[in-house]
């Protein structure tokens, strides 16, 4: 299986699963089939749309176990890691990054 490694100059290296590091990619809106840059003043939007794209995995979790209940349904299954503790190494990179205004890359 394929990893990403996502780089910078303020924080260790960050190694994900390729389907992990690609879902993270795709929610920031990048191309995670080639290497790439998230640029300082990039940042905070990252974050926020890592913590949106959460936000509405567990509201559609909590939705699905609700209406299965509802149904007399046996409530579905989920990944055991969630994305929300996938994407936190993330999102603390992202954060001292922004602080420390350096980039993280990937795929170089």
């Amino acid at each position: 299986m394929s990893l990403y490694r996502f780089k910078s100059r303020e924080t260790g290296d960050l190694v994900m699963l390729q389907p992990h590091g690609k879902r993270i990619l795709e929610i920031l809106g990048k191309d995670p089939s080639g290497p790439g840059i998230v640029q300082p003043d990039q940042m905070a939007a990252a974050v926020r749309a890592l913590q949106d794209a959460i936000a509405a995995e567990e509201a559609d979790h909590k939705r699905l176990k609700e209406e299965a209940a509802a149904q007399g349904e046996v409530p579905p299954e989920f990944e055991t890691v969630s994305l929300r503790m996938r994407s936190a190494p993330f999102i603390e990179m992202l954060k001292r990054c922004e602080q420390a205004k350096v980039d993280i890359v990937w795929g170089v």
